[in-house]
């Protein structure tokens, strides 16, 4: 049979990598029979990196021109969105394995320096998304997977009674909500950002996209962080900041190192010598701190400097491994906020303190523009208590993200301010479209918005809203700048569509958020239609509610050109899951989003070519998806009991048993023995796959792992392997 398709798989990073080292074998065995191939695209970090320095191929951007394709069709794991800790140890880990690559200047010194450390830039943070999300995003949870967790309802701790849990946002006052100002553009052509006359950056602006421009005021956020953390010692609350410093990965590395700053005072004017003389950058955190200090003679001194306010309790800070007495701030990218706010909610109002009780919490985020979202989730749980999982309504999303919509297309046109001054963004005839006043460590921003996604992006909406008769609310906020430029557009471009009979209003973000919870709690379903930054806030928040994981939800991007893209769920978890591999050989990652997503992506495929083959292969894997679900298969989180390699051979067993009875005769008479062969030997594939756990595993590399030791470990069952491989 000629081959109808190929299917794009990307290679990444930690846990779904090391999980498509088993996955992907099955995958082939049975996409083959239908005429499908599944290939692999390295755009792990390791493989960025590798290829910003002229040693791999420059695979994003191959994946980049696929997406314009009509038949582009990519499946996407969760990658790293790299800080700059994460990709020094990468970078570290590549030399160790003898690649000739040189270090990250932190400080370039040089013009030498700047051409490394502009070339290491390209693979910090959201370098990946940006270049494959020509689509926006359609996120839902499958009707089977929402069964499942409605009768297997994970676990939602209560709020405690006159809760004292909240969050803190600067609510306007000299943050990039209250400082933003938005203009739509009514030609292209050449925007100049500068700062006191000298060039920032120049875009070539397009005809009807939306510009906005804000600023973050330095001083404004430093007393904010002061009164938080003043606020959280009168409330006798444990204190916690909330960023996203590895997507957003100019403002927010400056914003996390403000706070820590703030928050250690005592620590950086004691030691403000020896900080400078070390190279300190509080933007990388207290290990990045510890790792410049090492071996100098005050470096237990300024460690216990450290421990000591940590110890005051005067407030308790967060604590991401109390154990280990890592703390909120150990590095920018540990705590991500829309996984890390989903578990203050789930774990009623409280992270964990130093001695590892938990606590009712403050949640610090700075910025109100996405802050109000969650302080009206803490405050709704405050309120009417805690979700019931088995009851809860859907929240599906209709997010704006084609074409590096908004703040996540913001990075080339950050800039934290050298001076203090006026920045001003001018057209090509000197026109000023807007100004602003700012001070010198301002953050100044810019994010657009074009007009080919606005128009796909209510044209989405509409469709979703029609398909499944739920409400379709547009969370846009007319006190914020850019929201009123949006605004017009989504009342236009509206009415290019039949709304009738369809419930579709605007709502601001508090109202939306409201709005939404009053429905959850009544279970019953709601759209939200959002922005970029918020589909990602929302995505993980309810989901994880919901579902237990954001991981199992389906993750649609309809390419803009006609393809797709399919998303695997979310990664946060994912370092926690290699660490438990490597110490004791059990992968807890569930590959259910990837199952989710292959049926999708075959079925867009199926769309468009008339074959029998493939119905049936997309058909049985629906089937064999179903049973999973139904059986319970999903990765138990405990070493010695079956993990992610024995998920993946129970799908192997319900999709051959769907095809064994299939109507597809051929297929059927292909896969029968198949099913005998997995059934019959299940008791020893299990064995087998078991064999590995509690032993520490060496596959060659974090970051870059070496593919055959990888595979070795991931593929322990000679008797599955021989089955698999016979097909």
């Amino acid at each position: 049979m000629s081959d109808l398709a190929k299917i794009i798989w990307s290679k990444i990073d930690e846990a779904p990598a090391l999980a498509t080292y088993s996955l992907l074998p099955i995958v082939n065995a049975f996409t083959k029979a239908a005429g499908v191939e599944v290939v692999t695209s390295d755009i792990s970090l390791a493989g960025r990196v590798l290829a910003s320095q002229g040693l791999a191929e420059d695979n994003l951007s191959k994946l980049g021109e696929v997406v314009l394709q009509a038949d582009g069709n990519i499946i996407k794991l969760p990658n790293i969105s790299a800080s700059i800790g994460q990709l020094k140890e990468c970078i570290a880990e590549l030399q160790s394995q003898g690649y000739d690559i040189p270090n990250f200047p932190e400080n370039p010194a040089d013009s030498e320096e700047e051409a490394i450390r502009a070339k290491y830039n390209t693979c910090l943070g959201s370098a990946v998304n940006p270049v494959l999300r020509e689509g926006n995003s359609d996120r839902r949870a499958a009707a089977a997977v929402k069964k499942f967790a409605q009768n297997n309802p994970h676990r939602l701790k209560a709020f405690s009674e006159n809760s004292k849990a909240y969050v803190a946002h600067m609510a306007g006052d000299g943050d990039f909500y209250g400082n933003e100002k938005a203009i739509t553009m009514h030609k292209g052509g050449k925007v100049t950002i500068a700062l006191n006359g000298k060039e920032l950056a120049t875009i070539n602006a397009l005809d009807k996209e939306i510009l906005d421009g804000t600023f973050m005021s330095a001083k404004k956020l430093r007393a904010f962080i002061q009164k938080t953390i003043d606020d959280a010692r009168a409330n006798g609350v444990l204190w916690s900041i909330h960023l996203k410093a590895t997507m957003m990965k100019i403002s927010d590395p400056i914003m996390f190192g403000h706070a820590l700053e703030v928050f250690f005072a005592p620590v950086f004017e004691k030691y403000a010598a020896e900080f400078k003389e070390f190279g300190v950058n509080a933007r990388l955190g207290i290990s990045d701190i510890e790792k410049k200090i090492s071996g100098h003679a005050k470096e237990a001194e300024i460690k216990a400097a450290f421990k000591a306010v940590v110890d005051s309790d005067s407030p308790k800070i967060a604590m991401v491994d109390s154990d280990k007495g890592t703390t909120n701030f150990n590095a920018s990218n540990d705590v991500i906020i829309d996984a890390s706010m989903p578990v203050v909610v789930r774990e009623g109002g409280k992270q964990w303190d130093r001695n590892g009780d938990a606590c009712e919490c403050v949640a610090v985020i700075p910025d109100s523009t996405y802050g109000m979202f969650h302080q009206e989730m803490v405050a709704d749980c405050v309120k009417n208590g805690q979700y019931d999982a088995t009851t809860m309504g859907n929240v599906a999303n209709v997010g704006l993200m084609a074409q590096k919509a908004e703040e996540y297309g913001s990075h080339p046109t950050t800039f934290e301010m050298a001076e203090d001054g006026k920045v001003t963004v001018t057209t090509e005839d000197g026109t000023e479209l807007m100004s602003f006043d700012v001070e010198a460590g301002d953050i100044w921003r810019m994010s657009r918005a074009k007009d080919i996604p606005i128009k796909d992006w209510v044209r989405l909406a509409v469709e979703r809203a029609r398909l499944t008769g739920s409400p379709a609310i547009f969370w846009l906020d007319e006190n914020r700048a850019h929201d009123r430029e949006m605004i017009k557009k989504v009342n236009e471009y509206l009415k290019d569509h039949d709304t009738s009979g369809l419930d579709i209003q605007i709502m601001d973000i508090a109202a939306a958020t409201r709005y939404t919870n009053a429905r959850v709690r009544k279970g019953e379903d709601t759209i939200s239609v959002t922005g970029n930054v918020l589909r990602d806030h929302l995505t993980d928040m309810y989901p994880i509610l919901e579902l237990g994981t954001s991981a199992k939800m389906l993750s649609i991007v309809p390419l803009l050109a006609g393809g797709g893209l399919y998303e695997t769920g979310a990664g946060g978890s994912a370092p926690k899951h290699v660490d438990q591999f490597l110490a004791e050989g059990h992968l807890r990652w569930d590959s259910l989003g990837e199952f989710l997503a292959l049926a999708e992506s075959l079925r867009f495929i199926a769309q468009k070519n008339d074959s029998a083959d493939l119905a049936a292969v997309t058909a049985a894997l629906d089937k064999a998806n179903d049973s999973y679900l139904g059986e319970n298969k999903a990765p138990s989180r405990k070493c010695g009991e079956p993990d992610n390699k024995a998920s993946h051979f129970y799908l192997a067993q319900y999709w051959a048993e769907a095809l064994a009875q299939s109507d597809n005769a051929e297929l059927s008479a292909k896969f029968a023995p198949i099913a005998k062969a997995l059934k019959e030997n299940e008791a020893k594939i299990i064995e087998e796959l078991l064999s590995i756990e509690g032993k520490p595993q060496d596959i060659g590399g974090y970051y870059h792992p070496d593919d055959a030791k990888a595979e070795a470990a991931m593929r322990p069952s000679t008797t599955l392997n021989s089955i698999i491989d016979s097909i």
